[in-house]
């Protein structure tokens, strides 16, 4: 037995509720094809996807999500419709086809899960930060198998240089480090997704955490130090006085975010480009240009800019994409400055 604020309720969710819904409300725990488990004030029960709401569903991105709250028929058999979200973690499907996926839903914070080894690359740090900036949710790097590393604090130096005001944790499952931090997130019922890529300990993590072992592991390759997938689907489970949703490991995680996202992530150079002479600065040639300053005295690594400017483009493509008048007045610049060579 549960009540609403076990479940990770919010009044977020009040206004977009009838007195005769609040009854028939649930939380997806598990998602199938067409098929969903969910937590209940009484338990556990299986939910179909059918009927009308099914029928108004035209995106993946619409389809209930790990995390979600939904509203059910009179038997509790069939979803009748999913509340908004009020956050939710959000990739681009990979592939051709621009679509968003929904990694989890209703979240208040995201752990993004790196471990010491090989898998330890402050470029996708910077996808994962960007993407988690842009859900909602509270960002908290957690470095995994600290215990591999002699040179802790230099790993620690190298992100926090970079993510400034977000809280790192490192950890180790061997020794237990870092996990009395972690723990003392696991409060006030709050929802937290784990998300990483294969092999970054997530399920070891939730595994030690719960006390008990919830999810499988497997080692990684000796060769790359790359993971096996162990986590295949998404998972709600309880641990502690939290929920943790734990989700399959990711070999690449394409954006879905906007420029306020990505600005939050990287605010050192957000602050250089404010302080250029001209408001349209292109950070090439221009006079009184902070960036190329920065870029020539050291204070800004030729690396990080490289990165911010690539995924710079990689948003601005995606919203040319999703927006046919941006795309048109894109090429006709194209064109133009093409004619003037």
């Amino acid at each position: 037995m549960y009540t609403l604020e076990q479940l990770g309720w919010h009044t977020f969710f009040e206004d977009t509720l009838t007195e005769q819904e609040r009854s028939r409300l649930a939380r997806i725990t598990v998602t199938g094809q067409n098929t969903y488990q969910a937590l209940t004030l009484e338990g556990k029960i299986n939910l179909k996807l059918t009927g009308s709401f099914s029928r108004t569903i035209t995106t993946k991105f619409e389809l209930p999500a790990v995390g979600d709250w939904v509203v059910t028929d009179e038997t509790k058999q069939v979803i009748h419709r999913r509340l908004p979200r009020q956050t939710n973690f959000v990739r681009n499907i990979p592939g051709e086809k621009d679509e968003r996926q929904v990694v989890a839903a209703n979240i208040e914070e995201v752990w993004l899960v790196m471990s010491l080894n090989k898998d330890f690359n402050l470029k996708r740090l910077n996808r994962y930060v960007t993407t988690a900036w842009d859900s909602g949710a509270i960002p908290v790097i957690v470095l995994t198998k600290s215990d591999l590393v002699t040179d802790l604090e230099d790993y620690l130096a190298q992100v926090e240089s970079e993510h400034m005001g977000i809280e790192i944790i490192a950890c180790s499952a061997l020794n237990g480090a870092g996990f009395d931090r972690l723990n003392k997130r696991l409060v006030e019922h709050r929802t937290i997704a784990l998300v990483g890529s294969s092999g970054a300990g997530k399920s070891t993590l939730l595994n030690y955490l719960a006390g008990e072992e919830i999810q499988t592991t497997s080692g990684i390759r000796d060769d790359d130090s790359r993971g096996r997938h162990t986590t295949t689907s998404r998972f709600l489970l309880p641990v502690g006085d939290a929920w943790i949703i734990d989700t399959p490991g990711m070999r690449e995680l394409q954006l879905w975010a906007d420029s306020e996202s990505l600005d939050t992530t990287f605010t050192d150079i957000k602050e250089l480009t404010a302080n250029c002479r001209f408001n349209n600065c292109t950070h090439n040639n221009e006079p009184g240009c902070a960036v190329t300053a920065a870029l020539a005295d050291g204070t800004l690594s030729t690396q990080r800019w490289a990165e911010y400017t690539k995924l710079q483009k990689e948003l601005a493509y995606l919203e040319r994409k999703a927006n046919p008048v941006s795309q048109r007045q894109y090429m006709k610049a194209i064109i133009k400055k093409y004619k003037k060579k």
